[in-house]
């Protein structure tokens, strides 16, 4: 199967949504309007596909180091979560090039975000250029190593005089946690053989 049929697939199968709270039962989730998001998982079509993540400048106010996704709110003038992820993903690393294939299911984050990823496939040798104010570094990191469950731990922190659990997929010197690492357990769980 090629990778964007593979991608396709993954798309068209049913998952229910995730959050911040599935490794955590006991937390109450706030009763509260949740804002709008897209991010951008962009997978570069290559012999061995890669994933594209970026490390959040240092100075800015929400999440400052952390790696995610390209992408964020939904504003009043995107016409919907792709609109804003590919509106995100130009202004923090200039990518433009990127065929749409689908959405997954949303995750629910604890800061009160509806965030949809949007899956887009990008050709090998595709143009970034980060935004120094947002962005501290764009990286790749190889799409079979986000798709095997065997690489996810699931680690704690005290938040709140609580522990919170969340997953994590390590990559190098790359941390990859919390929201974002739990989008890609999402996919990696789709993209698994089995089922639809």
């Amino acid at each position: 199967m090629s990778l964007r049929a593979a991608l396709a697939r993954a798309v068209e199968r049913q998952a229910p949504p995730s959050s911040d709270y599935d490794l955590n039962r006991d937390a109450d989730a706030p009763d509260r309007v949740l804002r709008q998001a897209g991010v951008l998982i962009a997978v570069v079509d290559a012999e061995t596909p890669r994933l594209i993540l970026t490390k959040r400048s240092s100075a800015l106010k929400h999440h400052p180091g952390q790696i995610s996704f390209p992408g964020g709110k939904v504003e009043e003038y995107d016409s919907d979560v792709v609109a804003a992820a590919l509106r995100e993903a130009e202004e923090e690393i200039a990518l433009r090039e990127v065929e749409v294939l689908g959405c997954l299911a949303p995750h629910v984050t604890v800061t009160g975000f509806n965030v949809v990823p949007v899956l887009g496939l990008v050709q090998e040798g595709y143009s970034f250029r980060p935004d120094e104010e947002e962005v501290a570094e764009v990286f790749e990191v190889p799409l079979p190593h986000v798709l095997n469950p065997a690489n996810y731990l699931v680690e704690s922190r005290l938040w709140r005089g609580k522990p919170r659990y969340y997953f994590t997929v390590p990559w190098g010197p790359y941390y990859i946690w919390g929201a974002t690492a739990r989008m890609l357990r999402a996919l990696a769980d789709r993209m698994a053989d089995g089922p639809d």
